[in-house]
């Protein structure tokens, strides 16, 4: 017979939605009881993703810039890459901060459990423990349960040499080749890191871009990179199929516009996006409401269609980002504990954290243009920037899209060393309202990447100084 229990508040999910939901009302005085299927706190993110991959990424940045130093006349020779070590590293960083998040749990005098959490009607949950089903019963509950990787039709995708985000991290090996199927965050980051490290990259995305969701101005600095990197970048392609040839080695039907090939590879990641992690949850036996696509329904205040159940995160859809999910907790949280608070954030930052870092946030161009509204775009080239001459980032820009009745600014995009750092001002410049007179009288620190976003804004005002610009009487 099932255990019993009550809690005040229960968060479903401990990654970074689910915690800072759970620490939020701990801070506000209720009692939270956090549940997760891991041992440990921090989610996909912290554990399988985020985390480990920029601290991978963070290896072979500086790895690529050592490289790249010979050209200033210092020479560095092969590096020798002791695997083992490195992925202690990255598992050393990992654990560091899932322990900041237990002590951070425990002084709020949070209760955890671990376990597969499943609803039994609209106010109880039934979780499965390692060892007993307890049956909790709430007052209100958030669910924070993330999504997991897609997989797609013709690859094994239980075979070991097929690859996803979270076993590529696991960096077991470095294959002589790997294929990469998508052409976005994960499958960029990735591929570069393998890339790196020495292997033979492949990249195969459907759409006629890399990261088709920014704009193709902002990305082509970095494909041309990954192709100067020798990864070979397939557009407009899709895999077909995927055969298991030997012990490890895969065939790989891969079709485009002009013909169909086969290749093989030792390995093929598999980065096509992901999937609302809802199938354990039985939310058939609630009233919460979900879309056509799989994901819960919510108001801006995170409320589902049961007033005492609240949702959070990539459960209830895009953008899929931690950050995201990390202010729709606090939302959720403070409306749980009768606080006002609302999610009407006007700019959500993306970021793909690849050499060089592609970051947008607001309106994109193609997004205007299909939105039809009118605009002035203020772009700033890296090429005239001191601070990029010195980092050999030439390559890179800086472009600020404005209304063009009020000079409001709409969106941002960056491209270059720092740009997911750089575009925290931009987020902020939209919701603070500000416009292109704002941005450029506001006093940046020389020599610095962040003077890229004054410049640009210059250019819509006629302002700048550090291009010529032909004014006209």
């Amino acid at each position: 017979m099932a255990k019993k229990t009550r809690a005040e508040f229960v968060v479903i999910g401990a990654g970074p939605g689910g915690y800072t939901a759970a620490f939020r009302l701990a801070d506000l005085g209720k009692g939270v009881l956090l549940i997760d299927r891991d041992p440990t706190l921090g989610g996909v993110c912290l554990n399988r993703g985020c985390i480990p991959s920029k601290a991978l990424l963070h290896v072979s940045k500086i790895m690529n810039e050592a490289k790249e130093l010979s050209k200033s006349g210092v020479i560095f020779g092969k590096p020798k890459i002791d695997l083992g070590a490195l992925r202690k590293q990255k598992d050393k960083t990992v654990r560091r901060l899932v322990m900041g998040l237990d002590q951070m749990a425990r002084a709020r005098k949070i209760k955890t459990l671990e376990g597969y959490a499943a609803f039994n009607s609209n106010t109880e949950l039934s979780v499965k423990t390692a060892n007993e089903t307890i049956n909790v019963s709430f007052e209100k509950c958030i669910i924070a349960v993330g999504s997991v990787s897609s997989g797609i039709p013709g690859v094994p995708m239980d075979h070991p040499s097929v690859l996803t985000s979270k076993t590529a991290l696991e960096l077991k090996e470095i294959p002589e080749t790997m294929l990469v199927i998508g052409g976005g965050a994960v499958g960029l980051e990735l591929g570069q890191v393998y890339a790196t490290l020495g292997t033979k990259v492949t990249i195969v995305e459907f759409m006629q871009t890399l990261i088709p969701a920014a704009d193709f101005d902002i990305v082509e600095p970095l494909r041309k990179k990954l192709e100067r990197q020798g990864i070979t970048v397939l557009l407009s392609s899709r895999v077909k199929k995927v055969e298991i040839r030997g012990k490890s080695a895969l065939s790989v039907s891969i079709q485009n516009r002009e013909r169909n090939t086969k290749k093989i590879f030792d390995r093929v990641l598999v980065a096509v996006g992901r999937t609302p992690n809802k199938d354990l949850l039985n939310l058939e036996k609630t009233d919460v409401a979900t879309d056509d696509s799989g994901y819960i329904r919510v108001d801006e205040y995170q409320r589902t269609s049961i007033d005492t159940i609240f949702a959070i995160g990539d459960i209830v859809g895009h953008p899929m980002l931690a950050h995201k999910a990390s202010h729709q907790g606090k939302v959720a949280a403070e409306v749980a504990a009768g606080k006002p608070a609302v999610f009407d954030a006007s700019a959500i930052p993306n970021v793909v954290y690849t050499d060089p870092e592609v970051a947008w946030a607001g309106l994109t161009e193609k997004e205007a243009k299909e939105m039809d509204i009118a605009y002035k775009t203020g772009e700033f080239p890296w090429a005239a920037s001191g601070k990029a001459a010195i980092l050999g980032a030439s390559e890179g820009k800086t472009k600020i899209l404005f209304d063009s009745d009020t000079q409001r600014i709409l969106g941002i995009g960056i491209v270059g060393p720092g740009a997911g750092d750089l575009i925290a001002e931009g987020a902020l410049a939209i919701e603070m309202g500000a416009d292109a007179e704002d941005i450029g009288l506001t006093v940046h620190p020389h020599p610095t990447m962040s003077e890229t976003i004054g410049n640009a804004s210059e250019m819509v005002t006629g302002t700048v100084t550090d291009i010529y610009l032909n004014h006209k009487d």
